[in-house]
């Protein structure tokens, strides 16, 4: 699956809000930080690729 595109927008406490950077589309995805890399932060480019997060670099 994917893979699909994103760059982290916002943090708010345990949740990050996702842009995709890959296609115009103005809505976020809101996920857990948990489930994302160590190292994120608000401008981070993000890969999900086989149900999985990673820095794009």
């Amino acid at each position: 699956m994917g893979p699909y595109y994103y760059k982290v927008v916002r943090i708010d406490g345990d949740y990050a809000y996702l842009a995709r950077t890959d296609i115009s589309d103005n809505d976020t995805l809101q996920v857990a930080m948990a489930l994302l890399p160590d190292g994120t932060d608000e401008g981070t480019a993000l890969v999900w690729e086989n149900l999985e997060y990673r820095i794009d670099e």
